[in-house]
This record gives C-alpha cells, structure tokens and sequence, in this order.
C-alpha cells in the first residue's frame, strides 16, 4: 500500500469578538504596530514629517553604542556644557562614562549628554556623527526621517514621521543596553547625578517597558511607547500633542486598545486528533497529531484559517512520532505557526499467517459480495 496525501483547509475562528475603531486622539499624527510581527493597527498621518524632539536621542544612543564602549571615558567639551534646556550641567573639560552620558540621555533626556556622545564619537566633529545618524536611518528604512542635531532642539529640516519613528523606536530596543535603561525611573551616574524620567507612564501603565518621550516648542508633546501584551510587544508613536496631560491621556488610550485586540489562543493542540490515516489489513487508522501545543496572540477581531496536509494510507509498518503530514494555521497571508503531524501510535507489520488469512477474508468477499 502506497502513500497517499490529502489537504484540507478550514477556518479556525479565534474569538468571537466585534472591536472598534481607534480612540479619538488629539495629536498631529500617530501609529500603533505590533511589534512581533509588524503589523500597523492604527495610523493617522503617519508618513507626515514633523519635529520629534528628543526622540532623536533614540538614535543617537544607537549609533554612539555601535561605535564605542559603555566604559570608555568621554572628556566634556565646551560645546557640551553649552547646550542648554534638560541638561546634567556637564562641565568642559569633566571625564565621564560612555554609560553614564547614555543614560543621562535616555532617562533625563539631556541634550548636554547627547552633544557630549557625538563629540566623542564624531573625534569633536558633531556634524560628522550626524552623517552617521541620516546612514543609520537609510540602513533602517526611515524614509521621511532627517537628523540636523543629535539633541533633538528645534532647527529647519531635523524631522521625521510617526512611522519612522516606531521603526527607530523597534531597531532602539534590539540593543540591550538601550532596553535595560529605557524603562527607568530614576537612576544614579557619576557625580551623584539624579535622573529623573519625563516618561510619566512608567509606573503608572502595566506593561510598559519604555521607550522616549521629547517636547520641544514646535515637537509639541511626543512619545513613543512600548507596553508588554501577551506573547507580543505594542509599540505606539504619537507625535505633536497640545500638552504633557493630553499626550498622556491619548497614548495610554492607544496602547490599551491595541493591547485589547489580541487575545491568546491555543492556535496547535498537541490533544487533538488532525487527521487519520489507513494502514490496511482491518487495523484501526492510526491518529495524526501535533508535536506539541502552541500559543500565538491572534486578533479577537479575525478568523484565523488551518490548513492540513496529511497522509490518508501508510505502508507498514508505522513507528509511533512518524511524521506523516504537517499543520499550518494563517491569519490572511501570514503564518502563525505550523506543526508536523506524526502518528500517535505504533502498527506493526502483520506477520505471515495474519497477511494469508486477510488475503483469503478478502477474496471471498470479493468473490460472494
């Protein structure tokens, strides 16, 4: 007896569950996406380049920590202890960390430690390390996005958009060194500095594990956040806000309705029989099942749909965990997860006397039907 395949495709439905739009949002533009598998939930204006203030420190984190050590030393220059607003009051000539100015950048947001990175890293040639900021940005695909200072302060042409934004905000978070800081609320550097976050949902948001707040005059109040979901992480951006309360109150709106749009769901079940295949001689068919169980966050708004590829009949004999066909399961497009399907019990070949006497069962049948 040959193999012989079959497939079957059916619709899984996840939850059933009707979800509305997006909360009203007062801001200049804003973008939701799940950042596990890159899709965009929300968007208003997102390509539209506009101010992002000290969301720059972002990447000028990034593009500092590529180049040097968190240990190496940084010697203050004049220009650095010039830059004015959020500052650490660094002083020409001081010695501080790599790590130190780092976070001093990203929990403080202080521009006299960003200027202080690139100086150091650019060899005292600031606009050198803002070339390398615009090259990350066209390795990274922000297609609206130009750099002018690696503070983030007002000044023609430093923009980008809601989308770029979430991008920089994903590539951020890759580095562990930028993720371990981000979700601080306070920290201690050298000098007996105290920083203090300006990411008033830390703390106050479940979940929330970063990542960049930044206001500036014409920025107005912007924030992109990241918040833990089930089995994924959310990211949303939300540029030009009127005040500090509303960009706070719209973000968290966001983040908690994109976050409702999932739901756990048990998309492979290792106790379920997926198909059956025949092995002959009058044995039962033997189970197809999963390897093991899988949990993916799936859309409580969609219908996720199964496909099946099997073997209907099977040679003997069959070992138990032989893989005889496979389980994928898709939302739209994109797979969310697939399984080989194996047999869940082992049949033997059927020795000499129990081949004969089926053989001579099944002629008589076929003789006196």
């Amino acid at each position: 007896m040959g193999r012989a395949l079959a497939a079957v495709a059916a619709a899984l439905v996840v939850v059933s569950s009707a979800s509305a739009g997006p909360p009203p949002v007062v801001a200049r533009a804003y973008f939701v996406e799940n950042g596990a598998t890159g899709e965009v939930i929300a968007r208003e204006n997102a390509n539209i380049r506009l101010p992002i203030a000290s969301i720059t420190k972002l990447m000028t984190v990034l593009v500092a920590l590529e180049r040097v050590d968190v240990d190496e030393v940084v010697i203050a220059g004049p220009s650095a202890s010039a830059i004015g607003e959020s500052t650490i009051n660094l002083r020409a000539g001081e010695r501080i960390s790599v790590g130190d100015l780092v976070e001093a950048a990203l929990v403080q947001s202080a521009n006299d430690a960003a200027w202080a990175l690139a100086a150091h890293v650019g060899k005292g040639d600031v606009n050198a390390f803002v070339r390398l900021m615009n090259a990350k940005a066209r390795v990274l695909g922000l297609r609206h996005t130009h750099f002018v200072r690696p503070d983030g302060l007002d000044v023609r042409d430093h923009v980008s958009s809601a989308r770029d934004v979430t991008l920089l905000a994903r590539a951020a978070m890759q580095n562990e060194t930028i993720r371990s800081i981000v979700d601080d609320r306070t920290a201690t550097i050298s000098g007996g500095r105290r920083l203090h976050t300006w990411n008033d949902l830390l703390g106050s948001f479940p979940g929330l594990i970063g990542v960049k707040t930044g206001h500036t005059d014409a920025a107005g109040w912007s924030q992109v956040a990241a918040a833990r979901g089930r089995g994924f992480v959310l990211y949303a951006t939300l540029l030009g806000s009127p005040t500090r309360a509303q960009r706070n109150t719209d973000l968290a709106a966001l983040l908690r309705w994109g976050l409702s749009l999932y739901a756990p769901v048990a998309v492979v079940d290792e106790t379920r029989t997926y198909a059956r295949a025949e092995v002959g001689f009058d044995f039962e068919p033997v189970e197809l099942v999963a390897t093991r169980s899988i949990i993916r966050s799936a859309r409580v708004d969609r219908t996720l749909r199964e496909r099946i590829v099997a073997a209907t009949a099977v040679e003997l004999p069959v070992r138990r965990g032989q893989r005889l066909g496979e389980v994928r399961v898709y939302d739209g497009a994109r797979l969310v997860a697939s399984s080989p399907l194996v047999a869940a019990r082992a049949v033997e070949q059927p020795g000499f006397t129990d081949r004969a006497s089926w053989y001579a069962r099944r002629t008589f049948s076929n003789l006196w039907p």
